[in-house]
């Protein structure tokens, strides 16, 4: 029987090899799927022993490994560091758009006579055509472009008048 560091040393030309060939294809450093045969090699040898042909079970580990990390990468998302502050990328931007869009839906509730139905089928996140929306609402496909500017134009003047106007800067009265 072959002792664990004979073992180790005579492979590893060889896994540094496959490793190198096999990692573009995985998307992985050749270091790291290397570190991985070895950690199966290690746990082989404490659980069953060497293996009979050990460069034929080396070379099968190592397309393993890099089977292994493709299928693993393929469901990964990599991070995204935020940006600045108020971005849209940064927590403050998340909330800052889901507060913009809650006073938007408030907005649309709040319009008088059909608006609040017409507005709120156009921000369907669906993104249903003109068809299906007048189809749930029941009227008619050519009146729905005239109510919904109508109603567009209602909200309009409805944010208008809650936004404030921007106030004199720098000048004091």
């Amino acid at each position: 029987m072959t002792s664990p560091e004979a073992l180790l040393a005579t492979l590893g030309p060889l896994l540094a090899a496959e490793s190198r060939a096999e990692a573009p294809a995985a998307g992985v450093e050749p270091g790291d799927l290397e570190q991985a045969v070895w950690v199966r090699l290690l746990e082989r040898l404490r659980d069953d022993g060497a293996p009979e042909r050990p460069a034929d079970w080396l070379r099968r580990a190592v397309r393993a490994e890099a089977r292994r990390a493709r299928r693993s990468s393929a469901r990964e998302l990599r991070y995204r560091p935020g940006g600045e502050p108020g971005s849209p990328e940064s927590p403050e931007g998340s909330v800052l758009g889901a507060e913009h869009r809650r006073g938007i839906r408030d907005a649309v509730s709040r319009t008088p006579g059909p608006c609040p139905r017409v507005l709120a089928a156009m921000l369907d996140p669906a993104d249903p055509t003109y068809r299906e929306i007048a189809g749930t609402l029941g009227i008619s496909q050519g009146s729905l472009g005239p109510t919904r500017s109508r109603c567009l134009g209602c909200l309009r003047r409805m944010l208008a008048a809650e936004v404030p106007l921007p106030g004199v800067r720098g000048r004091v009265p």
